[in-house]
């Protein structure tokens, strides 16, 4: 162990994220309460069940295939051992310990770890959110008894699965562990067949999701069931077929090493087809819950807007208003001049008709969105009574002034030419509405007008209302409501994206052993070192590119499932793409550094 500790600080870590994933789940997983009180969605409970029963499976093929790695690297020197006289029950023994320690290593590091990015993650998303996520915990003693009972069993199980691989494997097989042979990839007429079911189970499912309004939970299982057996032909049929069609290209297979390339790359798929098809899906998974809580949280905004035609509505505005508004960048602002007796609230009906507010009108069609306009019917008399005034005039008053019953209880509300309102005894008020470049940047500052307007409310009622109506409110309240479903989608997708791409990783790792001879042997004909590691890159990147493009390619089209809910489903979608990415390429980096030291030659 101490001559390979850097390929079981490799194991170690993996398991330890592994672990820390699957905790960090059934802290939301396990905990119904929350779920019930924070989802705005509310299938989200069984979205988590059944999120829990896919990370299990996952986690079972990421816990073998972590486990064999190291299993895979030792096969030669266990041989060695029997070879020099160590009796097969004694190895087997000695693999079985040590599979059974470096999993309850792992477990008590784990657990720790997934402690404390649950605190960290769920603490750093609900500052984001303004969400106080009440009821969740990040310490949770059922999810870690879950976690525990899982593992030990989990690590039981690897732990006599690789004992059995020894003890059934002989003394000449564990020494040439390394020379296999590879298994190619079917050819003909059962390809081609299983091409054809990929694309159109694959068709079937984007179908399905794209007019998700009119299928709705039908086409939910529809999808379920059409594009994950669809993505495992994909990689089953047709991308052998692809990669054998871009290798009978001379020009492109006939340069460098891009033969040698490309024919391990065809023997590497034959073994990863269901390594990249659960890759695919958790990606689709991952980057896809990211994406739906980012459009949640930003859709937010866009909801806001679909209610009022202006964003900032200040009514008497301070000097400390007037001097912070200064710097906003305002597409468009106008004061209106108005006056307050007991009886009722009355607008200077120069100002309005100089600078006529935006509404929101709807149309007869309930599916179409409201279109912003502008007051357009003319004030032609002097004066005018609520009664007598034009309704989209009365709508721009409660919906863009706010001059609602909330604010000057049971006033009346009249519009009064310039000689009329100068007579009225009462002193002159000043309305500031307007239009900002990023109406967000700006919410911390709108709240507290609402809460001086709140104040006012109670000067004019006697009463504090519980809501003024203004932009800012419906936009804070759009925001709770929908907070503790973005927080599940962005804690969910963190944790799929983190397991993706160390189920490839140490799928990639463990069947590195079997090519340590053909590159040793490239070496010793003459092939720099330089142009193996090039070689190396150049494979491993396309094996991490073919699922990360169909899984991009699934939430491009799953997102349009939330059409039906969203105005605007991909609103920064690329913020959930550049942590994918960044996520990612990382592993990348490190499973080509991994497999490098592995295959490649020592320098000397």
């Amino acid at each position: 162990m101490k001559k390979m500790w850097k390929d079981y600080l490799v194991l170690l870590f993996g398991l330890t994220i592994s672990i820390a994933i699957f905790y960090m789940f059934q802290t939301l997983a396990q905990n119904k309460t929350f779920l019930e009180e924070n989802a705005l969605i509310s299938p989200i409970v069984f979205v988590f069940h059944a999120g829990s029963f896919i990370l299990a499976i996952v986690t079972i093929f990421y816990i073998f295939y972590a486990t064999s790695f190291i299993l895979s690297l030792r096969q030669k020197e266990l041989g060695m051992y029997m070879t020099l006289g160590a009796k097969k029950n004694k190895v087997t023994k000695m693999m079985f310990i040590e599979t059974l320690m470096i999993g309850m290593i792992s477990l008590a590091i784990g657990l720790f770890v997934g402690v404390g990015i649950t605190e960290v993650i769920s603490k750093m998303i609900m500052n984001q959110l303004n969400f106080s996520g009440e009821g969740f915990q990040p310490f949770y003693p059922s999810s870690l008894i879950t976690t525990i009972i899982f593992y030990v069993i989990l690590f039981l199980l690897t732990a006599m699965v690789n004992a059995w691989k020894v003890a059934k494997k002989t003394v000449l097989e564990l020494l040439h562990s390394e020379q296999k042979a590879d298994i190619l990839t079917s050819k003909g007429w059962k390809t081609v067949i299983g091409a054809f079911i990929s694309l159109l189970l694959i068709a079937i499912g984007y179908y399905v999701m794209i007019h998700m309004g009119t299928f709705l939970h039908v086409g939910v299982i529809v999808a379920v069931f059409t594009v994950t057996p669809g993505t495992y032909f994909f990689f089953m049929a047709l991308l052998p077929f692809l990669i054998r069609r871009v290798k009978s290209i001379r020009s492109i297979n006939e340069k460098g090493l891009n033969s040698f390339t490309f024919a391990q790359l065809r023997f590497r798929i034959s073994q990863l087809t269901k390594v990249l098809g659960t890759v695919a899906m958790l990606i689709a998974l991952g980057l896809g819950a990211m994406a739906a809580g980012l459009s949640f949280y930003h859709n937010t905004a866009i909801q806001a807007s679909l209610v009022h035609a202006n964003d900032v509505t200040i009514h008497q505005p301070t000097e400390e208003e007037l001097s912070e508004i200064e710097s906003w960048e305002f597409i468009e602002k106008n004061s209106y001049s108005y006056k307050v007796t007991e009886d009722g609230v009355y607008f200077l009906k120069n100002d309005l008709q100089n600078s006529p507010p935006s509404i929101k009108t709807y149309s007869d069609d309930p599916s179409a969105l409201p279109v912003e306009e502008r007051v357009t019917t003319p004030l032609s008399q002097p004066e005018y009574s609520q009664g007598e005034i034009p309704e989209d005039w009365l709508e721009a008053f409660r919906s863009e002034l706010l001059v609602t019953p909330s604010l000057f209880g049971e006033r009346e509300l009249y519009i009064l030419d310039q000689q009329s309102f100068e007579q009225l005894n009462a002193s002159a008020e000043q309305i500031i509405l307007g239009k900002v470049e990023s109406f967000t940047d700006h919410i911390e500052i709108l709240k507290q007008i609402d809460k001086k307007h709140v104040n006012l409310a109670k000067a004019y009622t006697g009463e504090k209302p519980l809501m003024i109506g203004s932009k800012s409110e419906t936009y804070t309240s759009l925001k709770n409501l929908a907070s503790g479903t973005i927080f599940m989608g962005l804690f969910l997708g963190v944790a799929f994206l983190m397991m993706m791409a160390s189920v490839l990783m140490f799928k990639l790792l463990s069947s590195a052993t079997a090519d340590i001879k053909r590159y040793h042997m490239l070496n010793k004909i003459g092939v720099r070192r330089e142009k193996l590691s090039n070689s190396i890159h150049k494979e491993l990147f396309l094996i991490f590119l073919f699922p990360a493009l169909l899984g991009f390619v699934h939430v491009l089209v799953g997102m349009e499932m939330f059409s039906i809910i969203l105005i605007e489903p991909f609103t920064k979608f690329w913020i959930p793409v550049v942590i994918f990415l960044i996520i990612y390429f990382l592993y990348y980096l490190l499973t080509v550094q991994m497999y490098k030291r592995i295959v490649l030659p020592k320098k000397k």
